[in-house]
């Protein structure tokens, strides 16, 4: 069976990174889709299930960081960000509202597909983490269940709305109960990219109060079960 090709929507307001996007991309066979304005590409995220979207922040008609916290709402597509800004608050900000990854202008277009690459192999159904496991099945941290064929996050048979590096770093605690992981092992693990260089340990930390923030008004102990180890790191296990 031939496979299906990804499709992905560019979204920014500057023609030229538009075309030289386009060309980089379709040599790696993707279907490209493409928008200058905020509302039209909202519309277009919400009634066509892409593999991926290329967000511009700054946009006419909505930016992006109001794109990707309506669109992460109510459906689980992988975004990458552009930015002109390196600020960190801003890129902060956009991985609270959902963003995948987060890319500063002026930009390498070769690195970005290699991002692109990356975030849709791990955002395919099977998740990353299970290239060490022999099958897919169910693992049940009470309340907690995570179901690694739909990446999907149950709390008390309430679906947990995840960002993809939210899902992929709970899964990766999860998949070891007990064991003590310190940031940058987690950067290794998890990131695809090297954080650890810049020594951008916040990244973690940021992420954890996520999880723990979507988890906790479901249940407490949901959201106790991510313990903080002092001087370490992190690790699952009961409260």
């Amino acid at each position: 069976m031939e496979e299906r090709a990804e499709r992905l929507l560019i979204v920014d307001d500057e023609e030229r990174i538009r075309k030289l996007l386009r060309m980089y991309l379709e040599k790696e066979k993707y279907i490209i889709d493409e928008t200058d304005n905020g509302s039209m590409a909202l519309q277009q995220a919400l009634h066509v299930d892409y593999d991926l979207i290329v967000l511009d922040i700054m946009l006419p008609g909505m930016n992006g960081l109001d794109i990707c916290r309506r669109l992460k709402s109510v459906k689980q597509t992988p975004i990458l960000m552009l930015t002109a800004s390196g600020n960190e608050n801003e890129r902060l900000e956009g991985f609270k509202v959902g963003a995948d990854d987060y890319v500063v202008k002026p930009f390498s277009p070769r690195e970005v597909a290699y991002r692109i690459k990356a975030i849709v192999n791990r955002s395919s159904a099977i998740p990353f983490t299970s290239r060490n496991r022999s099958s897919c099945s169910s693992i049940i941290l009470n309340p907690i269940v995570i179901e690694p064929a739909g990446r999907r996050v149950l709390v008390e048979g309430t679906q947990v709305h995840m960002a993809l590096k939210e899902y992929d770093l709970l899964y990766y605690l999860a998949l070891h109960p007990g064991v003590v992981f310190t940031r940058e092992e987690l950067l290794q693990a998890v990131w695809e990219h090297d954080y650890t260089k810049s020594g951008d340990y916040r990244t973690v930390d940021t992420h954890i109060k996520w999880v723990r923030e979507k988890l906790s008004p479901i249940s407490k102990k949901a959201g106790n079960l991510i313990q903080t180890i002092w001087g370490i790191g992190y690790c699952v296990r009961d409260a």
